[in-house]
């Protein structure tokens, strides 16, 4: 019990012994700054100053454009592109059923499977309204395996890039 009584005043003498940090002028010897520290102090200003450096770092990072340069983010301008054109698509899509339904039922006409008086372009294209509901947009296997290829090649990419900073 004592040894372990020991040990711990000798690591609290250690921390709290005041020294005294003395910045002089090499020509004349005269003192410009004087510190007294204990090596708790210094611990203590040191973990501070790299939590407040990790902090203020994530703050940059976080709330400005910096973020598009590291890999995983992308730029807001290319989130707003893609989602514009995945409304385009969808509206082109759309219209695109409609103008085929519409082919149809004209061909039908021509073709005497429909009376001409039973033909209206209103009742085509009501009929054939879709709900984006039922496009499927899943991603086919085709696609899948270029997703993996240009993941691979980033990865690669980036790695390169990475060994070619460290020579």
């Amino acid at each position: 019990m004592s040894d372990n009584r020991l040990k711990r005043r000798k690591l609290h003498n250690k921390l709290f012994t005041k020294n005294r940090l003395v910045i002089l002028n090499e020509d004349t010897f005269e003192e410009l700054f004087s510190f007294k520290l204990n090596l708790m102090n210094v611990f203590v200003a040191a973990t501070s100053g790299a939590i407040l450096l990790i902090t203020f770092t994530t703050f940059i990072i976080a709330f400005t454009p910096l973020r598009e340069f590291i890999p995983g983010y992308s730029s807001s301008k290319l989130k707003r592109d893609a989602t514009e054109l995945a409304l385009k698509s969808d509206s082109l899509t759309l219209a695109l059923q409609q103008n085929e339904a519409y082919i149809k039922s004209i061909q039908k006409v021509l073709t005497g499977q429909l009376e001409y008086a039973k033909f209206n372009k209103d009742s085509i294209l009501a009929s054939s309204e879709i709900t984006p509901s039922k496009f499927d947009l899943s991603a086919s296997e085709e696609e899948l395996k270029l997703r993996k290829e240009v993941a691979k090649e980033e990865k690669n990419s980036q790695s390169n890039a990475s060994k070619a900073k460290k020579k």
